[in-house]
């Protein structure tokens, strides 16, 4: 039934299914039983060498007879509430997720334990106990997670201990991690350019990873955008299109009516992030008017010249 513990059998069910290459949900659907269920005997009984049914089988009678009879004095306590077996399926099915990210499988299962407790924070040896792993492991699990700012630390009220919190703004911190990341492997492509030569095959690569992590990275690095001003450079953009030829700021400004410091914020804006007006780009002519023009690196220079030729009859 789908609140009793799986079988022995229902383990060689899910060996067999996963080597014929079916995923958690039909698994899961064909044993009449939650994904989250399939997910966590898979992300706890799995190794290297696969998922084996008889091991998995060894490893929840080891478990049981730790924990003792169930509803027993033994039995573990809930968790802020809830069956402790419902809440660490989650937790190990949201920490499979995340280590497909990049995260260490500990450190997913360290953070999707922080990220789902009721207190928002949890010390150590909460965290020992409730994901029932050493004090080693959540220790450097923890030191990874600090590296990338996915947690902090604060003072125990209650004693000398330190609590981990994962803050409000992580998901802000994240994004501008990663953004500062992209840009400075774009710099570093660009200058290995540089380094290998223009036109060689290391410097048209480095060159092409680099225009690929800038744009990543002006994408991601919204700064102080808000949507207004965004609509006011594709206004600035359609107007220069309409015109069809390079205006001055004061006839834009009166074409538009617009004050000239809302223009002024608009043309700022697309050149702290050229990514806004993509695949355009806004340019000032030697006599100070604006025009547009397609950007750069959206043409390699043998399209730019194919489509520079004059027309056949």
């Amino acid at each position: 039934m789908p609140g009793a513990r799986l079988t022995h059998e229902d383990r060689r069910m899910i060996a067999a299914w996963l080597a014929e290459g079916l995923g958690y949900a039909e698994i899961a659907r064909r044993l009449g039983r939650p994904t989250s269920t399939i997910s966590r005997e898979v992300a706890r009984n799995g190794l290297h060498g696969g998922y084996l049914a008889d091991r998995a089988q060894q490893a929840a009678g080891r478990r049981a007879r730790r924990r003792g009879p169930v509803g027993g004095p033994d039995a573990e306590p809930p968790i802020d509430g809830r069956p402790s077996e419902e809440v660490r399926g989650y937790v190990d099915e949201l920490a499979t997720l995340l280590a497909g990210t990049g995260l260490t499988r500990m450190a997913s299962r360290v953070f999707a334990c922080l990220i789902t407790s009721d207190a928002g924070s949890l010390t150590a040896a909460e965290l020992v106990r409730r994901l029932q792993v050493s004090p080693a492991s959540v220790s450097k699990a923890i030191a990874a997670l600090e590296a990338i700012e996915l947690l902090r630390r604060e003072p125990d009220s209650r004693g000398r201990r330190e609590r981990y919190v994962v803050g409000d703004d992580v998901w802000r911190r994240a994004w501008r991690a990663d953004t500062g990341a992209h840009a400075e492997v774009a710099k570093a492509a660009r200058r290995g350019a540089g380094v290998f030569g223009a036109g060689t095959p290391a410097a048209i690569r480095l060159e092409r990873m680099g225009r690929f992590f800038a744009q990543i990275s002006e994408q991601m690095d919204g700064g102080d955008l808000t949507e207004a001003l965004v609509l006011d450079v594709l206004t600035v953009l359609a107007a220069l299109v309409h015109a069809g030829r390079p205006l001055t700021g004061d006839e834009l400004a009166a074409a538009l009516d617009w004050p000239r410091g809302r223009l002024a914020a608009a043309v700022d804006a697309v050149g702290r992030r050229p990514i806004i007006a993509d695949p355009l780009a806004l340019e000032r002519t030697g006599s100070g008017a604006y025009t547009i023009m397609a950007r750069p690196d959206r043409l390699s220079p043998a399209q730019r010249a194919a489509l520079s030729k004059p027309r056949t009859a």
